[in-house]
């Protein structure tokens, strides 16, 4: 069983994303905006995090990219979950330290994938 931080604004987000994790048999933690997610990505070092990337505070990539240069977190696999769809959102990401990246909507296959990959 993995722990898995899930950091988006949306509720109903948080919840489909947390139905999933648990229904792998994950642990699942949440946190509702950038700041808030790299705390709790210091306080719980989870095992994998899944980043919105449009929210108040911090966005995602400012989160990732803290958590990325974090000794503390840096180990972590970020995913970015979001709705930015460009080529140049994906390339931004991925220099920020994610290790993958997912536009929304997204299928539950496609997060399960993303998961057991990572």
């Amino acid at each position: 069983m993995a722990r898995i931080l899930i950091v988006d604004d949306s509720p109903s987000q948080l919840l489909g994303m947390r139905r999933i994790v648990e229904k792998l048999g994950h642990e699942a933690v949440t946190a509702e905006d950038g700041a808030a997610g790299v705390e709790a990505a210091k306080t719980s070092l989870p095992d994998l995090i899944l980043m919105d990337v449009v929210m108040p505070n911090l966005n995602g990539f400012q989160a990732t990219r803290a958590i990325s240069k974090e000794p503390t977190t840096a180990q972590i696999p970020v995913v970015l979950v979001t709705t930015k769809d460009q080529e140049t959102d994906k390339v931004w990401g991925m220099r920020q330290g994610a290790k993958a990246y997912i536009t929304k909507p997204f299928t539950e296959l496609q997060l399960v994938e993303v998961i057991n990959s990572l």
